[in-house]
């Protein structure tokens, strides 16, 4: 005869079964649980670089589809930005690397282990060597960054504002890399719908370099 528990709603004859269920679900041998691999200071220091990069390529569909074309500058100065500290790195041996990666992922400003000032100036001559358009970019883009008068580019076209060579300059990376017509004069009208393509461009070779850091290469900038 089943006896009912007094205020329950199943029969004990039901709670006893499960309780068996159990005991047999439990004696099945649990396969352990695989640990995540932890990642080392690079590891870590390339999936930042990664992160911070595809949101940038996010950014600039919306900021250009928006005809946001200051921003787009703001957001290619910080793609470069990444790419030329992780050039800066490969140049460096490995313990400087290791080092100024432990800088980096504690919140601190980049210093030599010779306790020397990396500057953006040194880490932008070095990535012009490899490429000869950082500077420009990297100049333009921080007129963007900044406070400057190119943010009344709307009214007061910024390229009215630098030199013939530097405008030259800019033209023919334009047209070697994206077909930009050097009859064409530079303006921020004339360049907006390049822009995007030269942030393709920052990002491809920025993940070529996060590839080479991966790899631990000591010889694809040694020599400059």
């Amino acid at each position: 005869m089943s006896s009912i528990l007094v205020g329950a709603t199943r029969p004990v004859r039901f709670l006893e079964k499960r309780q068996s269920e159990m005991v047999v679900f439990f004696r099945y041998k649990i396969p352990p649980l695989h640990k995540a691999k932890l990642m080392d200071n690079t590891e870590q220091f390339c999936k930042i670089v990664r992160e911070r990069s595809k949101e940038h390529q996010r950014a600039i569909f919306v900021l250009s589809g928006n005809g946001l074309q200051g921003q787009v500058m703001s957001i290619l100065r910080q793609e470069l930005d990444s790419m030329v500290r992780v050039i800066f790195l490969l140049s460096q041996d490995m313990d400087e690397r290791e080092h100024l990666i432990n800088l980096m992922l504690s919140g601190q400003k980049w210093k030599l282990t010779s306790n020397a000032n990396v500057t953006d100036r040194q880490m932008v001559d070095l990535a012009d060597k490899l490429n000869g358009w950082t500077k420009s970019v990297y100049k333009f883009g921080c007129a963007f960054i900044h406070l400057s008068s190119f943010h009344s580019y709307t009214t007061n076209d910024p390229f009215k504002d630098i030199s013939i060579d530097e405008i030259n300059s800019v033209k023919s990376h334009l047209n070697n890399y994206h077909g930009f017509p050097m009859a064409s004069d530079l303006t921020m009208q004339t360049i907006s719908m390049y822009l995007p393509m030269v942030f393709d461009k920052i990002s491809s070779n920025l993940e070529c370099y996060v590839q080479y850091l991966e790899g631990r290469n000591t010889t694809v900038i040694s020599n400059l």
